[in-house]
């Protein structure tokens, strides 16, 4: 009798790397359903990451950048990973996105949650932070990060920026779903 958990479980057979650089490795693995019907699955592995909440009152910082793969800017949540330090304690990583893409260091963190960007096709979990008591520093902004703006936004203004769509990051979204379902 087999656990429910392991209903549809692919079977890996094999497993090879196709693709990698500093960021991200692409693995493709050889598989078979449980019926024995064989197949591939692409899987692309990142390191562990962290989406930040910064808030004070009815306010919310969020970063603006130019995303290369759908060729536009757009308003989010900081986030991010250290692909150097895939093993970084989890509140680090948070405290560290914050200060980097903002200035901001939280006097502060709860950790709201853990959720996957893309488990469809990713392994890259991230935990979501709420970050309070803020006080302003100095950004530390990596190479990558040229062109990042810092923005502070009331919460309806927010709300609206999901309606219209300046803000489409999935994660951004669903973090700030999960901050106000835990209000």
């Amino acid at each position: 009798m087999s656990d429910a958990s392991d209903e549809g479980r692919l079977r890996v057979t094999a497993s090879r790397v196709v693709y990698e650089n500093r960021w991200m490795r692409l693995r493709e693995d050889a598989t078979l359903l449980p019926d024995g019907t064989p197949g591939i699955y692409a899987v692309v592995e990142k390191a562990p990451a962290a989406v930040i909440i910064p808030r004070a009152d009815d306010h919310v910082w969020l970063v603006e950048q130019y995303r290369h793969p759908v060729g536009e800017r757009f308003w989010e949540l900081p986030q991010g990973a250290w692909d150097d330090r895939p093993d970084a304690p989890a509140e680090e990583l948070a405290r560290g996105e914050l200060a980097e893409e903002t200035g901001l260091r939280a006097g502060c963190m709860e950790r709201l949650g853990r959720m996957f960007f893309a488990y469809g096709i990713s392994d890259q979990r991230f935990d979501v932070w709420l970050a309070t008591e803020l006080t302003e520093g100095e950004q530390a902004l990596e190479e990558t990060e040229q062109g990042l703006r810092v923005g502070r936004f009331a919460v309806t203004d927010v709300e609206a920026m999901i309606r219209d769509g300046r803000i489409a990051d999935a994660a951004t979204i669903a973090a700030l779903s999960l901050a106000r379902m835990r209000s």
